[in-house]
């Protein structure tokens, strides 16, 4: 759930989804449209299905259980190597470093001074990891990056890193009204929201919790009343990734 979302929005959505499916088995036992509307709220429908799917891995290989191997996890649906670790380290206390975007910030800025490719990255934090105490350490460094050293108006004076990072230091020998490039710069852009397919897809899926679509329908539901090859093609990538199906000329949640 936290995967392109903020944690705030995470909490109640959170909260009522393991309310509902306590266990992998019972994620696994609903049907995919069942997890899909437990979903709502939350966008980025995909993750959802990936979560079922994943559910029912874990049932079938691994007794209900989340692997504490990290071949194991990245192997299960959706799950990318920052997820693995942070299960790893968050769930089981391993020593490997979680890097993610605020990680990979902190650790460009304070540990190398210059920008990280994220293979670069990940090494560098798994070269910082105590043998112990892995949670706290990576905890610490999430929280900096999303607190304190942020993408813009970093707090730096009252960074607790402030005398160990190179950035700083380079800031502070370059004297005031110098330039020094941010090592962390924002270099990508996530595209726009409004008037994308995202959008109308969101629409569509945000229908479909509440009732099939007949195909006539179809771009109303996605928003697109004047566009209907559009909404079809968008209706078609929801088909072919698996979380809708034509069923009797409606689109329907799978």
């Amino acid at each position: 759930m936290l995967q392109q979302t903020q944690a705030r929005r995470v909490v109640d959505p959170f909260t009522r989804f393991v309310s509902r499916f306590p266990t992998p088995a019972a994620c696994a036992g609903a049907g995919p449209a069942e997890v899909v509307r437990a979903w709502a709220g939350l966008g980025y429908n995909r993750r959802a299905l990936n979560l079922h799917r994943t559910a029912a891995v874990l049932v079938e290989r691994h007794a209900g259980r989340v692997p504490d191997d990290l071949d194991a996890l990245v192997d299960l649906p959706g799950v990318g190597p920052y997820t693995a670790r942070a299960v790893l380290a968050f769930a089981y206390g391993r020593p490997v470093g979680v890097v993610d975007s605020n990680v990979m910030r902190v650790l460009s800025r304070a540990a190398a001074g210059r920008a990280l490719a994220p293979r670069e990255a990940q090494r560098l934090a798994d070269r910082l990891v105590p043998s112990s105490d892995a949670w706290r350490f990576n905890q610490a460094l999430l929280d900096l990056g999303a607190g304190r050293c942020t993408a813009r108006a970093p707090g730096c004076g009252s960074c607790h890193l402030l005398e160990q990072c190179r950035w700083a230091r380079a800031l502070s020998e370059a004297g005031a009204g110098t330039d020094v490039a941010d090592p962390a710069a924002l270099r990508r852009r996530q595209g726009r929201f409004a008037g994308s397919d995202r959008q109308g897809r969101g629409r569509l899926v945000g229908v479909l919790r509440v009732a099939p679509v007949p195909v006539g329908m179809v771009a109303s539901a996605a928003g697109w009343p004047d566009d209907e090859p559009r909404a079809l093609r968008v209706a078609e990538a929801l088909v072919a990734e698996g979380l809708a199906s034509w069923r009797q000329g409606a689109l329907a949640l799978a």
